[in-house]
Protein backbone atom coordinates (compact mmCIF):
# COMPACT_ATOMS: atom_id res chain seq x y z
CA UNK A 1 0.00 0.00 0.00
CA UNK A 2 2.64 2.59 0.66
CA UNK A 3 4.39 2.25 -2.33
CA UNK A 4 1.70 2.77 -4.47
CA UNK A 5 1.04 5.84 -2.25
CA UNK A 6 4.64 6.72 -2.59
CA UNK A 7 3.79 6.41 -6.79
CA UNK A 8 0.98 8.14 -6.89
CA UNK A 9 2.54 11.38 -4.71
CA UNK A 10 5.16 11.24 -7.20
CA UNK A 11 3.15 11.76 -10.44
CA UNK A 12 1.00 14.03 -8.85
CA UNK A 13 3.61 16.27 -7.80
CA UNK A 14 5.59 15.42 -11.55
CA UNK A 15 2.12 16.81 -13.19
CA UNK A 16 2.58 19.81 -10.50
CA UNK A 17 6.19 20.51 -11.80
CA UNK A 18 4.91 20.44 -15.49
CA UNK A 19 2.10 22.93 -14.32
CA UNK A 20 4.83 25.00 -13.26
CA UNK A 21 6.57 24.97 -16.22
CA UNK A 22 3.71 25.11 -18.55
CA UNK A 23 3.02 28.62 -16.83
CA UNK A 24 6.26 29.64 -16.85
CA UNK A 25 6.66 29.42 -21.09
CA UNK A 26 3.19 30.68 -21.51
CA UNK A 27 4.29 33.97 -19.54
CA UNK A 28 7.45 34.07 -21.68
CA UNK A 29 9.71 31.87 -23.33
CA UNK A 30 12.57 33.05 -21.52
CA UNK A 31 11.00 32.30 -18.07
CA UNK A 32 9.90 28.64 -19.52
CA UNK A 33 13.77 28.39 -19.83
CA UNK A 34 14.84 29.90 -16.79
CA UNK A 35 12.57 27.38 -15.24
CA UNK A 36 13.94 24.31 -16.96
CA UNK A 37 17.48 25.07 -17.12
CA UNK A 38 18.33 27.55 -13.78
CA UNK A 39 18.21 26.02 -10.61
CA UNK A 40 15.33 27.60 -8.35
CA UNK A 41 14.32 29.81 -11.07
CA UNK A 42 10.93 28.43 -10.58
CA UNK A 43 10.66 30.22 -7.00
CA UNK A 44 11.34 33.56 -8.44
CA UNK A 45 8.40 32.67 -11.38
CA UNK A 46 6.63 31.39 -8.15
CA UNK A 47 6.69 34.57 -6.37
CA UNK A 48 6.78 37.18 -9.62
CA UNK A 49 3.59 35.20 -10.89
CA UNK A 50 1.96 33.83 -8.35
CA UNK A 51 -1.34 33.85 -9.99
CA UNK A 52 -0.87 31.94 -12.68
CA UNK A 53 1.03 28.73 -10.90
CA UNK A 54 -0.48 28.94 -7.62
CA UNK A 55 -2.47 25.83 -8.80
CA UNK A 56 0.16 23.62 -10.38
CA UNK A 57 2.16 24.88 -6.75
CA UNK A 58 -0.37 23.15 -4.63
CA UNK A 59 -0.76 20.39 -6.56
CA UNK A 60 2.99 19.95 -6.27
CA UNK A 61 2.77 20.40 -2.68
CA UNK A 62 0.15 17.94 -2.39
CA UNK A 63 2.09 15.21 -4.12
CA UNK A 64 5.03 15.71 -2.51
CA UNK A 65 2.33 15.27 1.10
CA UNK A 66 1.14 12.39 0.04
CA UNK A 67 4.70 10.89 -0.59
CA UNK A 68 5.40 11.58 3.06
CA UNK A 69 2.50 10.06 4.19
CA UNK A 70 3.10 6.76 1.86
CA UNK A 71 7.24 6.96 3.24
CA UNK A 72 5.96 7.46 6.75
CA UNK A 73 3.36 4.09 6.64
CA UNK A 74 5.85 2.29 5.24
CA UNK A 75 7.36 -0.67 7.56
CA UNK A 76 11.27 -0.12 8.74
CA UNK A 77 13.81 -1.65 7.27
CA UNK A 78 16.15 -4.24 8.77
CA UNK A 79 19.73 -2.81 8.87
CA UNK A 80 22.31 -5.47 7.82
CA UNK A 81 24.79 -6.58 10.27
Amino acid sequence: MHNVLIIVGAAIAIIGGFGILIAAFRTGILWGLACFFIPGAALFFLIAHWEDAKNSFFLNIVGVLIIVAGTSIAPPTVPIQ
